[in-house]
């Protein structure tokens, strides 16, 4: 089970430590040191559409118009930290956030 994220987003640690915790082998990628390939932001984009661009961060906030008016695909590939976060990849299936829809099906 793979989970994007960063390392400093409380979120992200909360979902690593209950996957670990319910047995998951989990191996975290960090965006901000190792940004997704164009493959991987596809398949991200495909499934979440727009809803992978998190558009509540401070980092949103602090872009011009210009920025805010790229293709989710520039956005991201510019500003990875503006991943909605974590994406969960559990055998091919991809999860968006840690709620508890999520973590219902994943626990």
């Amino acid at each position: 089970m793979n989970v994007y994220g960063l390392k400093t987003c409380d979120t992200c640690r909360k979902a690593i430590k209950a996957l670990e915790g319910a047995g998951h082998a989990v191996t975290f990628v960090d965006v901000r040191a190792t940004p997704l390939d164009a493959q991987a932001r596809a398949r991200f984009l495909a499934a979440f559409g727009e809803a992978l661009v998190n558009r509540k961060s401070t980092t949103w906030r602090g872009l011009d118009e210009a920025a805010r008016a790229m293709t989710p695909d520039a956005v991201l590939t510019a500003h990875p930290t503006l991943m909605k976060r974590p994406v969960i990849d559990a055998n091919g299936q991809l999860y968006l956030g840690w709620g508890k829809d999520v973590s219902d099906v994943l626990i």
